[in-house]
């Protein structure tokens, strides 16, 4: 299977689960938590130093180097947390779901492969109905 198909199975799988929203959606909020927090909290000097408390509030990592202060601080990283863990918590799914989509459609793509061997078959040579027939002995062994 090409690489751009597999790309496109991912971008469907991903618009499909609505992945793509709740990230956009996710980096649009962590972006404005970390203009907030740059705002105001005292502990945060510069918008690199929010967007840094932010991914670690968010993947709740917590490493201390930075530390909010502010009531407001304070609440925006509770939310920031809550959304990072929903956020983190479907993306196992997303993996799921998109490896079992290329499992139906490479079991799809040999079933189709040969069938179209199977319509054709007074025009395949001996090489090709003995390799047939050893496919067909290893599925059978197989169930």
């Amino acid at each position: 299977m090409s690489l751009k198909r597999k790309f496109k199975r991912f971008v469907s799988i991903l618009k499909h689960t609505g992945m793509i929203q709740m990230l956009s959606s996710f980096l649009i909020c962590l972006s404005i938590a970390a203009f907030l927090l740059f705002l105001w909290e005292p502990g945060i000097k510069t918008i690199g130093d929010g967007f840094w408390y932010c991914f670690v509030a968010s993947t709740t990592i917590g490493f201390g180097d930075i530390c909010v202060t502010t009531v407001l601080g304070k609440i925006i990283t509770v939310l920031l947390s809550v959304y990072g863990i929903l956020t983190a918590s479907m993306i196992p799914g997303v993996v799921v779901t998109y490896y079992t989509e290329s499992l139906k459609a490479r079991e799809s793509e040999t079933i189709t492969a040969f069938m179209e061997k199977l319509e054709r078959l007074p025009e395949l040579s001996k090489e090709e109905l003995e390799e047939m027939s050893q496919r067909v002995k290893k599925f059978k062994e197989g169930k």
